[in-house]
């Protein structure tokens, strides 16, 4: 006789392709996340590094106007040119260090060609201590001013550039996060739906295998150990006929409950041994019995 259960192997194998999927999902989006957060990171040091730039254009002048009018510091001076000309490099040639890449965009590279006429005239007049008399200041003024315009060009490029890798970025996630929906929902519908009724179909017939184990089955047993216990004591030929038709019945009814276990049971197969080997043994032995009357 064979039974029929549920394939869980089939079952665990769309539970491993759903776990799987998910945990991939996962690791794309919080790849994707990371990406974002080392972008925004190294644009907010390129922003930040072109403001410093700004910024010590306007400290060079000012060193400047000290160094005519005032005390001048030579010291300061020359350490505000020295990292004026270090961040024009960095920002276009990029630094290891602080992690930043070669400038790859045209119209930030153009700026910065049309600033270095700029900034070449205000390096080289004002490295030379000695020639500071020299240098028209209103030339000076003039190319600082332009330099300082063609900075704040170059940082609002810079910042134009990040908004738009992260939208890039945003829209990326977006579109991961859908996919994931999506996923998520096949599996829903077509793995995870179909998973719980077959579980469900399952325990419903377990529930009636259980029932008539626990009642029908356990009930033709109980009798057929009975009969067969008063059959070996019983010496009347007459008594063990009956004893022996009695049997037969239970036998009977004991082949229709199995029957309606097999029935309650009709997709996947796994043999029950133990059911066969007792009925088997159990008619042979009443075979013998009967032979004897």
């Amino acid at each position: 006789m064979k039974i029929k259960f549920l394939n869980s192997n089939k079952i665990f194998r769309k539970y491993y392709l759903l776990v799987f999927t998910i945990v991939l999902l996962t690791i794309l989006i919080q790849s994707v996340v990371q990406y974002s957060l080392d972008k925004q990171k190294s644009m907010a040091s390129v922003l930040n590094m072109a403001g410093r730039q700004r910024m010590l254009s306007q400290l060079v002048m000012k060193n400047f106007y000290e160094c005519m009018y005032q005390t001048c510091d030579y010291s300061e001076m020359s350490i505000a040119l020295n990292k004026l000309e270090r961040t024009n490099k960095i920002l276009q040639e990029g630094n290891s260090e602080i992690k930043l890449a070669i400038l790859q965009h045209p119209e930030i590279q153009k700026t910065f060609k049309e600033l270095e006429p700029h900034l070449n005239y205000i390096l080289l007049n004002l490295k030379d201590f000695n020639n500071y008399n020299q240098i028209p200041i209103s030339k000076l003024k003039t190319e600082v001013e332009s330099a300082l315009a063609k900075m704040e060009t170059i940082v609002s490029q810079f910042q134009k550039v990040s908004e738009q890798e992260i939208n890039t970025l945003k829209i990326i996630e977006y579109e991961l996060a859908a996919l994931s929906l999506l996923i998520l929902l096949f599996e829903i519908f077509f793995i995870i739906n179909p998973a719980i009724r077959k579980i469900s179909v399952q325990n419903k017939k377990l529930k009636d295998i259980s029932w008539h184990q626990s009642h029908a089955f356990n009930s033709h047993m109980q009798n057929l150990r009975d009969l067969q216990h008063v059959l070996k004591i019983e010496k009347k030929l007459n008594n063990q006929q009956a004893l022996v038709d009695c049997v037969i019945d239970e036998l009977n009814d004991l082949e229709v409950v199995s029957k309606n276990m097999m029935k309650s049971l009709e997709e996947d197969t796994v043999e029950t041994s133990q059911l066969d080997t007792f009925l088997t043994k159990f008619s042979i032995n009443i075979k013998e019995n009967k032979t004897e009357v």
